[in-house]
This record gives structure tokens, C-alpha cells and sequence, in this order.
């Protein structure tokens, strides 16, 4: 989540956006990129064909784009005097490896009700905590009624959904600060 501020009239009002799936992606992108600093930037179209068209249409990228720099999750360069490019900055590196997503973690069903779920996302906790990591955060069901219980009892709370999930009713996310 984040706040800028923008002209209205003769005075500014201040707008809370929450980061999207479009802004995960961006953020994804260069994190996976490695394009960390003035030096190792990216350009809009090479972001655009890394995501095989997947972030939309260049506009709309170029208007997030400036959204993630006035709210400093990112920064903007220029090269050859004519080619806008995109790093990340602490914000958005603090972003993306803030919540490390804990994805597909299935017992098969012969091997259910016996603690191994519980105890491999136990190990799998441990092991983020031991990477540094400060918040892991989940998708899943509400009518997965196990999995629910499993998180629920190892410490994860609900949380709003994020990402790709945001438009999705019949998701449920959670976090757990490590």
C-alpha cells in the first residue's frame, strides 16, 4: 500500500493505492532481473516482451511505471538521451522479499490426516527464517477446510488479498511474520 498526493482544484488530496497484480509483476520482473541499480535498468519495451505481453498495453505500463517511481519502489534512469529505464529501489526490493510466498504444498491424499502437512510447512517456515526472510505470506480456499486449520494453527492470520488475487472472491490469503 501507498500514498501520493495529486492536484485537485487548488490543492492536493492525498489517494491510497494498494499494489496490484500489474505492480507484482513489474516489481517481479526486475527483482528477477537483477536490475537493482542506475546501472542495471530495464526499458518498457523489454519489460513488456520479457512478460510476453502479460503487463498490457505500453500505456498502461508507462502510467504504473510512474505510479511505483513517485511512490519510490522504483527509479528511473535514461539511456542514449531517449530511453526511459526502471530499478528497483529499497521499497521495492523490501516488497518482494518481504512476503516470500509459500506456493503448492500437497499431501497426497493417501497420506492426509497424519501431521505431514503440518509438519512440512513447520520445515518450510524454518527454513525461511533461516534465509532471513520476515513474512511469509499464502494463497488458498476458504473451502479447503484443512489447509485453513493447518495455517490457522501455525500462526498465519488472514490477511487482504494481494497480487493476482486481489480480484478473486474465492481466494483467501494469509500472512505470518517470521
Amino acid at each position: 500500500m501507498y500514498e501520493m498526493k495529486r492536484r485537485k482544484g487548488s490543492g492536493y488530496v492525498t489517494q491510497t493505492y494498494e499494489l496490484n497484480r500489474l505492480d507484482y509483476l513489474i516489481l517481479g520482473t526486475l527483482y528477477k532481473g537483477d536490475f537493482k541499480d542506475f546501472y542495471h535498468a530495464i526499458t518498457i519495451t523489454e519489460m513488456m516482451e520479457i512478460n510476453n505481453g502479460a503487463l498490457g498495453a505500453r500505456m498502461t505500463v508507462y502510467k504504473k511505471l510512474q505510479r511505483l517511481v513517485k511512490a519510490e519502489y522504483i527509479g528511473k534512469g535514461i539511456i542514449d538521451n531517449h530511453s526511459d529505464t526502471y530499478y528497483l529501489l529499497k521499497k521495492g526490493i523490501e516488497t518482494i522479499e518481504g512476503g516470500k510466498e509459500l506456493k503448492r504444498v500437497f499431501v497426497h491424499t493417501e497420506y492426509q490426516g497424519r501431521g505431514i502437512g503440518s509438519k512440512l510447512v513447520s520445515l518450510l517456515i524454518e527454513w525461511a527464517m533461516e534465509l532471513g526472510y520476515k513474512r511469509m505470506i499464502l494463497e488458498t480456499g476458504e473451502l479447503l477446510a484443512e489447509s485453513c486449520a493447518v495455517y490457522n494453527k501455525l500462526g498465519f492470520k488472514i490477511i487482504s488479498n494481494y497480487g493476482p488475487y486481489v480480484n478473486m472472491p474465492e481466494s483467501l490469503c494469509m500472512a505470518k511474520d517470521l
